[in-house]
């Protein structure tokens, strides 16, 4: 079975939940990382979603990709559909990714489906960060998601300009 790259620009960056042989940085093109799905669950309530990330159109992401050996490509496909497609307001796609060095790579990727009605769409900066001010879901307070996923960015030498503002804002 082929190996298999996956990309991460959120949360799977620190918590990928499978089995990968590498991880390194790497760029994907006309998609940027956004708060623009409404969560209902994990970060908020139907009554007052909270957002969360997705990968919408336009712009380019820097995120890891992960090198799964083919041995493990059918149960991290399996994992990913579990973990990424509960409520389908992601697309499961094989987009072309340049790694850190410049190799080329095609990486499973999940990208938001504006279509979706759990689509929040791009928001102005204090209007996104008024929402997750006020949301919590079963995951906790989306506050601590939205400083917890900037922390976890500059860890990794990784800047977003976008989410940073949001969490300026929230203080």
């Amino acid at each position: 079975m082929a190996d298999l790259w996956v990309f991460g620009y959120g949360s799977l960056m620190w918590r990928p939940g499978f089995v990968y042989e590498r991880a390194v940085k790497a760029r994907l093109s006309g998609f940027h990382r956004s708060l623009c799905v409404a969560s209902h669950v994990h970060r908020g309530t139907p009554e007052k979603p909270g957002l969360v990330l997705g990968l919408d159109r336009g712009g380019s992401c820097l995120g890891l990709a992960f090198l799964v050996r083919g041995e493990h490509r059918e149960a991290t496909i399996a994992y990913l559909r579990e973990r990424e497609l509960v409520t389908h307001v992601y697309r499961e796609t094989v987009r072309p990714i340049r790694l850190e060095h410049g190799e080329k790579a095609q990486a499973l990727a999940y990208v938001v489906d504006r279509h979706h009605v759990q689509y929040a769409g791009r928001l102005p900066t204090a209007e996104a960060a008024d929402i997750v001010r006020g949301a919590h879901g079963a995951s906790g307070p989306n506050v601590d998601y939205v400083v917890n996923t900037v922390a976890h960015l500059k860890g990794l030498g990784i800047r977003d300009h976008g989410l940073e503002d949001v969490v300026k804002r929230l203080g």
